[in-house]
C-alpha cells in the first residue's frame, strides 16, 4: 500500500504530531532500516515513518487517522520474528510499542498481571519471579521479544510440552481494531461462555485484525529444582523412541533436539565445551523438575534403558545451576550463532505420533536437495515442532538463495501436508510463508480468514500483505 501522493514522510510526522503533540516520531535512514525489518533479513525495509504511541488512546487516534488517509500501519515489537511479519517494505508507518512497556497490576489471588504490549518477555518472567510466580513461555529471544509480538504469533518455545503456547496464558486482551474500535476482550475471566472467543482470534493474527495493546496474563507456580540432561543419539530417528521412553517415565518440562552441526556453531561462538567426549550426530535436551530423589533415579534408569537399546551413545546430567545453564546454552544459542549465515528457516510441525516417519522423509529429501549446503536441524520435538535451517553459501546472492530454498520448501510442505501438519508452528506466516498457506489451510478456511480480516480491518490498513494478499 504506497503512500498517497499528497503525503511525504515529513507531512506524516507533522500531521501526527499535530494530532498527538507528545508523539515521538523517527524518519532518518538509519531508523527506518532498524525498525522496518525483523530477524528474517530477506526483505529490504522501506517504511516512511516510525511512531511510538504511549497509550491505547494514542494507538486509537493513529489508526483512525490512518483510515482517513488510507495509509498502512505495521506493528513493531522486538522485531525478533522469523517470517517477515513485522517487515515494512512499502512506505508503511511502523507503529512501535517500545514506549508501551508497563506492567500495570498484579493480583496474587487471581495469579494474574496486566501488561502492555511492549513489555519485554524476560521482564515479565523476572516480574513473576519477584512475586514468587512463574511465566513459563520461554525461548531464545526472551531478552528482546515483546509480549505483543508473542501474542501476534502465538509464540511457543522450549516449555510447550508442559505449559503450552502463549495463548494458554492469556485471560484478557485490549485491542484496537483496524476500524479504530477499542475492544476489551474477556477481561481476565477463566470461564466465559458468552459467544465467540475473540481473544483467541486475535492471538496469532500477526497484527492483521487489530493491534493488541494490553493483555491479562496468567501466571503459574514456579517449578522446583529443574534438572537438564543432554544425550548423544546414535541417529536422528532415535529421537522418537527416546522421547517415548522419557515421557513414559517422567513429567517433562522440555524435550528438545539439535544436530552436531548446530552445536559446532554454538561452541565456536560461545566458547563452551562439548557436553561429553563421545561423538554424536544429534543430541536431545531433556528437562524435568526434581520433586524428590526418585525423579533423578528414574531419569538415570531411563537413560540406561536408551543406551541398552542403542538409541543413546552417551549423556550428562546437570549437577549445579551453572552446569544447567551451560547445557541449555547448547540449544538456546543456536539461532544467534547461525544468524550471520542468513539461514532460510522452515518452522514445521506434525503430531508427535508422526514425528518418526515425517523425519525420515524430510531428512532424506533435504540431503538429496542440498548435498553441498550446510543444513542445521533443531527444535521442540517434544511437541512435534522441528526447525530446519539452510545456511546461505557465501558465494550465492540472497535472491538466488531464497528462490532455491523456496522451491525446495514446496517439496517439504507437500510432506507436511501428507501428515496433516503445519508449515508454521510458532513463527507465524508473515511474508515468508504466505505463498504456502494452502499446504496447511483449505481454500474454504482461507476465504473465511479473508472475510474475518474485512470485518475488523475493512480498508486493509493493518499489516497488509501478511498471511495472505
Amino acid at each position: 500500500m504506497p503512500l498517497p501522493q499528497q503525503l511525504t514522510a515529513e507531512n506524516i510526522e507533522k500531521q501526527l504530531q499535530s494530532l498527538l503533540p507528545h508523539l515521538k516520531t523517527l524518519s532518518s535512514d538509519d531508523d527506518r532500516q532498524h525498525y522496518g525489518k525483523d530477524w528474517t533479513n530477506f526483505y529490504p525495509p522501506a517504511p516512511s515513518v516510525i511512531v511510538f504511541p504511549r497509550s491505547t488512546d494514542d494507538v486509537k487516534k493513529i489508526v483512525l487517522w490512518a483510515n482517513e488517509q488510507e495509509i498502512a500501519l505495521v506493528p513493531s515489537g522486538g522485531r525478533t520474528g522469523l517470517s517477515g511479519g513485522a517487515c515494512a517494505t512499502d512506505h508503511e508507518i511502523v507503529v512501535s510499542f517500545d514506549a508501551m512497556n508497563r506492567i500495570h497490576s498484579f493480583d496474587p489471588i487471581e495469579q494474574t498481571c496486566v501488561c502492555e504490549a511492549g513489555v519485554i518477555t524476560q521482564t515479565l518472567q523476572e516480574f513473576a519471579q519477584e512475586k514468587d510466580f512463574y511465566y513459563p513461555v520461554d525461548f531464545a529471544s526472551v531478552g528482546s521479544s515483546q509480549i505483543g509480538g508473542n501474542l501476534g504469533t502465538n509464540a511457543g518455545g522450549i516449555k510447550v510440552i508442559r505449559y503450552g503456547m502463549t495463548r494458554d496464558w492469556v485471560l484478557g486482551l485490549t485491542v484496537v481494531t483496524g476500524k479504530g474500535d477499542v475492544l476489551h476482550i474477556n477481561q481476565g475471566l477463566i470461564k466465559n461462555a458468552t459467544g465467540y472467543d475473540l481473544k483467541n482470534l486475535f492471538i496469532g493474527s500477526e497484527g492483521t485484525l487489530g493491534f493488541i495493546v494490553e493483555a491479562t496474563i496468567k501466571l503459574a507456580k514456579p517449578p522446583r529444582d529443574l534438572v537438564v540432561m543432554v544425550l548423544g543419539l546414535s541417529e536422528l530417528v532415535s529421537i522418537y523412541p527416546v522421547l517415548k521412553t522419557f515421557r513414559g517415565g517422567l513429567d517433562l518440562t522440555a524435550f528438545e533436539f539439535f544436530s552436531d552441526k548446530a552445536m559446532k556453531h554454538v561452541l565456536k561462538d560461545e566458547n563452551l565445551s562439548a557436553p561429553f567426549d563421545s561423538p554424536a550426530s544429534f543430541y536431545a535436551v531433556i528437562e524435568f523438575d526434581q520433586q524428590n530423589a526418585q525423579e533423578l533415579e528414574t531419569a538415570i534408569s531411563l537413560f540406561e534403558s536408551c543406551v541398552e537399546n542403542d538409541w543413546v551413545i552417551d549423556g550428562v546430567i546437570s549437577q549445579s545451576q551453572e552446569q544447567y545453564q551451560k547445557l541449555w546454552a547448547l540449544r538456546e544459542n543456536i539461532s544467534e550463532s547461525i544468524a550471520p549465515y542468513k539461514p532460510y528457516k522452515n518452522d514445521i510441525a506434525v503430531t508427535i505420533s508422526h514425528v518418526k516417519a515425517f523425519l525420515d522423509e524430510v531428512d532424506a529429501l533435504v540431503n538429496q536437495q542440498y548435498p553441498e549446503w550446510e543444513v542445521i536441524w533443531f527444535g521442540h520435538i517434544g511437541d512435534g515442532n522441528l526447525h530446519l535451517n539452510i545456511l546461505k553459501p557465501e558465494n550465492l546472492s540472497i535472491e538466488d538463495f531464497t528462490q532455491r530454498c523456496g522451491d525446495v520448501s514446496q517439496q517439504i510442505f507437500k510432506v507436511v501436508q501428507k501428515y496433516r501438519g503445519s508449515i508454521s508452528a510458532e513463527h507465524g506466516v508473515g511474508l515468508l510463508k504466505k505463498d504456502y498457506l494452502s499446504y496447511s489451510r483449505s481454500p474454504e478456511e482461507i476465504e473465511y480468514m479473508r472475510a474475518i480480516k474485512k470485518v475488523f480491518d475493512p480498508k486493509g490498513i493493518l499489516n497488509p500483505g501478511k498471511i495472505f494478499d
